[in-house]
């Protein structure tokens, strides 16, 4: 016990030496938590926008849809499916959808979009897409209108309230064309699909491209997006082999290429970055023994047994590195959730790079609790990993050359 009151005590005898020690430790898990949250907080974005805003975690599909997507290979809505699928515990919602590509044209302008014709209620679960309007109304299952994402709305001069007509190629090669009210506005975080996405009720899809009861896919929510692959098997295994069952990996491979590329490359950051505070913490550790080279000298000299000392430098250190990262880990905890409230946004050329690429220009931190532990664990270990520098220096101090400094 007299030894941890020591090692107490010989911490606040130098007050400036131990708060440049604690600083080192404090910098180092401050920095070291944005790093890995920002990170996290990237790729969730990313993926939150093309996966939680569209495509969802898995997808149902008639075999080769997904190789050649037009409305002939479509199937006709099947409740023995639905319930199959409802059924899974893992699964918290579906819904399901008919999609294909249509011209729409407002007075003199004409583009290209992707119409996605959708049961509200449900949609509304899945992607909280209600949430997405910034203008006018969300569609109701009976309403003849549509809702139009924001970018395609400016790129064909209209406004809520007008009226657009979407022509396009129905079911079997019959023409589809039909005037629509626009009833709502939505804003998306993908500039992709918020340059050319139009939304309108199911039945109205159907009714457009003459359909009778088909659909292009069904969408699922999953309760754990990390077992994604795992419940997508047990999914087709339930349905059967005539429909294909995808996860967003496959459905968005490029989406998920560049989030292993960037994960491989930010985790040679995040080792450069335990190296630097490695250096920063044993700078410090260097220039306590040297400021205390002759206090320990003096002690062994006294009579005081090495280890006993060494035991005190260890509790010292143990304090210390304590200390300081439970300190950064408290000083995070509103930067982070600051950073996720209020992310970091990029503007001009270099936002305009990002949205080439289909990501939107936002850098939000996640506020995920592992990252404040398990940084403050690394950050706590390596601390205490360099603190054995001192206990080899103790060992093989030589009293006499320590009185002689």
């Amino acid at each position: 016990m007299w030894l941890i009151k020591l090692a107490w005590k010989n911490m606040w005898r130098n007050t400036q030496r131990t708060a440049i020690t604690m600083a080192a430790i404090f910098f180092a898990v401050v920095l070291s938590i944005l790093t890995s949250s920002l990170t996290t907080g990237v790729f969730d974005n990313l993926v939150n926008n093309m996966v939680g805003m569209y495509t969802g975690y898995i997808q149902i599909h008639k075999n080769g849809y997904w190789e050649e997507q037009n409305l002939d290979n479509s199937f006709e809505l099947d409740k023995l499916i639905e319930q199959s699928v409802l059924n899974n515990n893992q699964v918290n919602a579906l819904s399901p959808r008919l999609e294909t590509f249509s011209l729409v044209s407002g007075g003199s302008n004409t583009k290209g979009c992707l119409l996605v014709g959708i049961d509200p209620e449900k949609e509304n679960k899945i992607t909280n897409i209600k949430s997405k309007i910034i203008k006018g109304e969300y569609i109701n299952a009976n309403d003849n209108a549509v809702v139009v994402a924001e970018g395609l709305l400016k790129r064909l001069k209209l406004r809520v309230k007008d009226t657009l007509v979407l022509i396009g190629q129905g079911y079997h090669g019959a023409t589809a064309a039909r005037e629509y009210l626009i009833k709502g506005v939505i804003h998306l975080g993908s500039p992709e699909l918020n340059d050319k996405l139009l939304i309108m009720p199911i039945s109205s899809a159907q009714e457009l491209y003459g359909m009778d009861k088909n659909i292009t896919s069904y969408v699922v929510l999953i309760k754990d997006p990390n077992s994604v692959s795992k419940i997508s098997s047990s999914i087709k295994y339930n349905i059967g082999s005539q429909y294909e069952v995808m996860t967003w990996e496959e459905i968005l491979p490029d989406i998920k290429q560049h989030i292993d590329a960037d994960t491989k490359n930010m985790k040679i950051i995040q080792w450069v970055l335990y190296l630097l505070i490695c250096f920063g913490i044993f700078g410090t550790l260097l220039m306590m023994m040297a400021e205390r080279y002759f206090e320990m000298g003096m002690l062994i000299a006294i009579g005081m047994k090495k280890s006993k000392l060494v035991v005190v430098l260890l509790i010292e250190s143990l304090f210390t590195v304590l200390g300081g990262c439970l300190l950064g880990i408290i000083v995070s905890i509103p930067m982070v959730l600051h950073l996720h409230k209020y992310p970091l946004k990029m503007s001009g050329e270099s936002a305009a790079v990002y949205e080439r690429f289909g990501f939107e220009a936002i850098f939000p931190t996640s506020t995920n609790w592992s990252h404040f532990t398990n940084q403050g664990i690394i950050v706590f270990i390596i601390g205490l990993t360099l603190s054995t520098y001192t206990v080899i220096k103790i060992i093989r101090l030589n009293p006499v050359k320590a009185l002689r400094r």
